[in-house]
């Protein structure tokens, strides 16, 4: 018999609940990446294994590469790889000293003049990547010497990691380059597509100028809106526009923009939309657990790295919304 005053435990989540589905997948497919990720959001594991699990993909040029981005495979370092894993060290609070340090010596020596992030970097060139991750040409310098064009920096991988970097605090000489890079092509954006929209939600929820953040949310939120870029009604996909060059059926929903209610991207939509949205993405949950993959595929083995990374996402934006999941 329990002692009497003596707490009572909580109750057990019920067998198929989300979360239960989502554990037997990522143990079933996951790299130790994920499963140490999904272990620390998820079961009240430890955020040390996570970055053990994590130093595997780092390279002594202080990026990351080794495929952690998995569409783009091979050791080399790249910027979206680099991003990737300062989202991780984010998720487990540990962005900061002289790791990022690092990280962002990497960066600078990566970066465009005015401190843009390429997409893709030149280096990848001779290893796989997606069809639509072009590779930069190498060229030959005046000097005779084999070396690298410059690449064109992107907003779409500058954004995510100027926001992290901004968000935990940290600071850096090249930072302050990329961030005007950031505020430049934020504001003068006319036309756009779903992933760099994400993109800038992520500067803008982070960069420090809280009201120049919140102008260009709202302006980006009538963009988003009028160039119909999002899914409004997830039960009439077919009323709704796939971006050009997207993969049939890559569709980009409310909570794609906003993954938690504290994003400025959250006041584009109304409650309805985005509980519609929320519907839309717990029934999006397969027989097997995960979440589905809804870029294009390309190689069997990179949809498999990717789909437990989308099933965490799935969980973590459900729960920042309050929603059941186990």
């Amino acid at each position: 018999m329990a002692e009497t005053g003596a707490s009572p435990l909580p109750p057990a989540p019920p067998a198929r609940s989300p979360l239960f589905r989502a554990e037997h997948f990522v143990w079933l497919t996951a790299r130790v990446l994920e499963q140490r990720l999904f272990a620390h959001h998820f079961l009240n594991g430890g955020a040390d294994p996570v970055e053990t699990a994590l130093d595997a993909y780092r390279n002594e040029d202080g990026g990351y590469g080794h495929a952690l981005e998995p569409d783009l495979r091979g050791p080399v370092s790249q910027p979206l790889h680099t991003g990737r894993a300062l989202g991780v060290l984010d998720a487990i609070r540990r962005c900061g000293g002289q790791r990022v340090e690092r990280v962002c010596r990497y960066l600078t020596s990566v970066s465009t003049a005015d401190g843009a992030l390429p997409a893709v970097h030149p280096s990848q060139r001779g290893y796989p990547a997606a069809p639509f991750m072009p590779i930069p040409d190498e060229t030959s310098p005046a000097s005779g010497t084999l070396g690298r064009r410059d690449p064109h920096g992107s907003l779409l991988t500058t954004g995510p990691v100027v926001g992290l970097l901004h968000r935990n605090e940290v600071w850096h000489a090249w930072l302050f380059r990329a961030t005007d890079f950031c505020w430049q092509a934020v504001e003068s954006l006319e036309k756009s597509h779903p992933y760099e929209i994400e993109a800038a939600v992520t500067f803008l929820d982070a960069t420090p100028d809280r009201p120049r953040a919140e102008a260009a949310a709202d302006r980006l939120g009538r963009l988003v809106r009028e160039h119909r870029l999002v899914a409004l009604d997830p039960r009439r996909l077919d009323d709704h526009p796939v971006a050009p060059g997207y993969a049939p059926g890559e569709h980009h929903f409310p909570h794609d923009f906003a993954r938690s209610p504290r994003s400025l991207a959250r006041a584009w939509f109304t409650d309805d939309e985005m509980a519609r949205s929320l519907d839309f993405l717990t029934a999006e949950q397969q027989e097997d657990g995960g979440w589905p993959v809804r870029w294009r595929q390309w190689a069997p083995g990179t949809a498999l790295e990717a789909r437990p990374v989308v099933t965490i996402e799935a969980l973590r934006t459900l729960k920042a919304y309050g929603r059941f999941v186990g």
